[in-house]
C-alpha cells in the first residue's frame, strides 16, 4: 500500500494502514508520495515506511493506493497509477469536472482497476445503521457547519462539505434530481464558503442542504421524514433515532423537531404518546478505517466497491450544478461575481 498526497487527511490513510499492519492485517504500508519530500520524508519516518516525490516511482512496488493529492491533481496522480497496475482510493471530491472524472472512469474500466471513492460519511456507523431503515424518505433536512481552518481552501464548501450530504442523500433516494434552487457566498476566502440549497428529486423527495466552513460550532447532521417515520442521524456523535408514529396520531413538522430534540438526551426516558422511539445499535468505528477496510476487501476480491467512480461522478455533477446555480443566484442578486 502507499498514500499518494500525506497532507493533512493524507497522513491520515497512512495511519490506518499502518495501524492495520501493526494489528496483523494483510496490508502493508509500502510507502508516502508528496512533492514535498520533507513531508514525505516526516511520514515515511514515523511509519517506517519508503519517502518518494513522485508517484511514477510506485510502480511494481505496490498494488493499490490512497490519492489524496489536491483535488487538481487527482486525475494525473489517479490516471498515472491505475495505468501502472495499482488499484486506487480517490478522495472526494472525484475530479475537478465531469470530463476528468468520466477519464478516470474509462481508464479504470480500460486498465481493470478498482477504484473507489472517498465519500467518508458512507461508512459513518450511523449511516450505515440508517440504510436498514429507508423505506420511502421523502423530506431531508441536512445541516453542515465546520470552524474556518486554511485545510481545502482550493475547493468551495460545496465540493469541500456538502458534497459528502450530496452523496448520502443520493445514496439514499435513488432517483433522478430534477430541480436544484442555490444560495452562496464568498466570506473569508475568494471561493463560496457558506451555502443553502434546495433539491427535488423525480421522485417527489426534496432535501434542504446547509453547508459552511465559517460556524462558530461543528454540527454534522441529516433529518429525514418517510411514511409514518422520522429519523435523526448525527453523523459526529455516530447516533440514530427513529421516530414511528402511530396510524391514529398525527403530528406537526416543529413538534416532531421537538420530539428529536428531547430524546436525543434520553430517549429511553421521554415517553411521547402516540410514538415508538428507536435506538438502532451503532457499532462505532473510524469511518476512515471502515472505508479502507472496504476498499481492501475490494481489491482482494477484485469486486465493485461500495463508493464506485460512477457513485463519485454522480455527486460531482450534483455539486457542480449547484455551484451553477449559486452563480446565476449571485448575478440575479447583483452580487460580485463568484
Amino acid at each position: 500500500m502507499a498514500a499518494v498526497g500525506v497532507g493533512s487527511f493524507g497522513r491520515n490513510h497512512a495511519r490506518v494502514y499502518h495501524d492495520l499492519q501493526k494489528q496483523g492485517q494483510p496490508v502493508e504500508l509500502v510507502a508516502v508520495v508528496d512533492a514535498n519530500r520533507t513531508s514525505a520524508e516526516s511520514v515515511a519516518a514515523q511509519f517506517g515506511c519508503k519517502a518518494f516525490t513522485a508517484v511514477e516511482e510506485l510502480a511494481g512496488l505496490v498494488d493499490a493506493a490512497s490519492v489524496a493529492v489536491p483535488t487538481v491533481h487527482h486525475l494525473s496522480a489517479a490516471k498515472s497509477l491505475m495505468q501502472s497496475g495499482i488499484d486506487v482510493l480517490i478522495e472526494k471530491p472525484l475530479a475537478s469536472n465531469l470530463a476528468e472524472a468520466d477519464e478516470l472512469i474509462r481508464v479504470a474500466a480500460e486498465h481493470k482497476r478498482v477504484a473507489q471513492v472517498g465519500h467518508l460519511e458512507r461508512f459513518n456507523p450511523a449511516v450505515r445503521a440508517t440504510v436498514p431503515l429507508l423505506t420511502k424518505p421523502m423530506f431531508f433536512e441536512v445541516h453542515r457547519l465546520s470552524v474556518f481552518t486554511p485545510r481545502s481552501l482550493d475547493v468551495d464548501v460545496v465540493l469541500d462539505l456538502m458534497i459528502h450530504d450530496i452523496d448520502v442523500v443520493l445514496s439514499f433516494v435513488q432517483s433522478p434530481v430534477t430541480e436544484i434552487r442555490a444560495v452562496g457566498l464568498p466570506v473569508v476566502s475568494p471561493k463560496v464558503d457558506i451555502a443553502n440549497v434546495r433539491m427535488e428529486f423525480e421522485n417527489g423527495c426534496v432535501a434542504n442542504f446547509t453547508a459552511s466552513r465559517i460556524s462558530t460550532e461543528r454540527v454534522r447532521k441529516l433529518r429525514f421524514f418517510q411514511p409514518r417515520e422520522y429519523v435523526s442521524v448525527d453523523y459526529g456523535r455516530q447516533d440514530v433515532l427513529q421516530f414511528r408514529v402511530s396510524n391514529e396520531e398525527k403530528f406537526s413538522l416543529d413538534q416532531l423537531l421537538g420530539m428529536a430534540s428531547d430524546s436525543a438526551n434520553a430517549p429511553s426516558s421521554v415517553p411521547i404518546p402516540g410514538v415508538t422511539v428507536n435506538k438502532p445499535p451503532v457499532q462505532q468505528e473510524e469511518p476512515l478505517r471502515t472505508e479502507i477496510k472496504s476498499f481492501l476487501d475490494a481489491v482482494r476480491q477484485r469486486s465493485k466497491p461500495v463508493v464506485s467512480l460512477e457513485d463519485g461522478r454522480r455527486a460531482l455533477a450534483v455539486a457542480l450544478d449547484i455551484l451553477a446555480r449559486i452563480q446565476e443566484h449571485s448575478r440575479r442578486a447583483g452580487i460580485q461575481s463568484l
